[in-house]
């Protein structure tokens, strides 16, 4: 596929499609085994297997928080589409927000759509997608402002091999930064509602269980679009609020089963050598785990179909 022309990134509203499933492939253009779920060597396999992973930034991660109150770093997710893609197939980010998956589909050389409630966050993607140079990319990447519970309308069934995302944390951002151990040191966020929007519809103004509930409905409308063996990756931390511990992974661990997805694997990111001078929580008599030195990675798939069930 070498010297074919890259394709440009493709941003589109809702309504720009007419009812019409996205121009995008999905089928896998490597020449790997068809037994294989992915393109990796063995030596690359083995150092998967570990259950805690670690990352950097590099120069194009988005750090700044008045630009997304919650971003991730690329190289994560290249691990994740890398782990269970193929080269050509399909990746959803269903809250696609600064647009980090698209650019590392557009690495990798996988087809990937991304849906944002946002316009801005969706023009971000193709800025972002704009000045990413590959010219070994062959793929899409298209982002789609529209609501992740209208995505249904835009994929074909068994389409997505992969679906990543780092979705809103509830309600959980929405409130104003209280860090104590940051008080005395340069921390804008200090005193600022770190928060994705107010619009009705995002789940970044839901209270837990509302969260739970909504986000389960998304994802079971999504598991038809997924392959049989399909991956779904979600990415979430646990807060603490008001002194107590907010186990969001818990929560979605058990909504996902209820909605027919299997769950796999839990991978802990360790975020240690991205956090710098970190206070002293709780001491000496409330011994407090720090939230933002660690988060989940929550691995599930559609299951084979049994009994004649999807």
């Amino acid at each position: 596929m070498i010297g074919q022309e890259t394709i440009p990134p493709m941003i589109l509203r809702g309504h720009d499609l007419h009812g019409k499933c996205l121009p995008i492939e999905y089928n896998r253009t490597c020449r790997c085994p068809p037994t294989h779920i992915n393109c990796m060597t063995p030596k690359d396999w083995l150092k998967s297997q570990l259950g805690v992973w670690q990352f950097s930034y590099e120069g194009r991660d988005v750090r700044d928080k008045t630009v997304h109150p919650a971003t991730f770093p690329i190289a994560l997710a290249k691990k994740v589409i890398e782990l269970f893609t193929h080269e050509g197939q399909l990746v959803l980010d269903p809250f696609v927000g600064s647009g980090t998956t698209l650019l590392a589909a557009s690495d990798l050389n996988r087809n990937a759509v991304g849906f944002d409630l946002q316009r801005h966050y969706v023009q971000l993607c193709a800025s972002r997608l704009s000045t990413n140079s590959n010219i070994f990319n062959y793929s899409k990447q298209i982002a789609v402002e529209d609501d992740a519970r209208n995505i249904p309308r835009y994929l074909h069934p068994e389409s997505l091999s992969l679906i990543w995302t780092s979705p809103p944390y509830a309600n959980l951002l929405n409130r104003k930064r209280r860090n104590k151990s940051r008080r005395n040191r340069n921390n804008e966020q200090l005193g600022k509602v770190e928060q994705y929007s107010q619009d009705e519809r995002d789940l970044g103004v839901l209270d837990l269980a509302g969260y739970t509930a909504a986000m389960g409905d998304i994802f079971e409308g999504l598991l038809l679009l997924l392959k049989p063996k399909g991956h779904c990756v979600i990415n979430v931390p646990d807060m603490w609020w008001e002194n107590e511990r907010i186990t969001i992974h818990i929560s979605l661990v058990e909504e996902m089963r209820t909605r027919g997805y299997e769950l796999r694997n839990i991978i802990i990111w360790d975020r240690t050598n991205l956090v710098n001078q970190i206070g002293i929580f709780g001491w000496p008599s409330n011994y407090i785990t720090m939230g933002v030195t660690f988060e989940y990675l929550l691995d599930f798939w559609r299951p084979l179909p049994s009994d004649g069930k999807p």
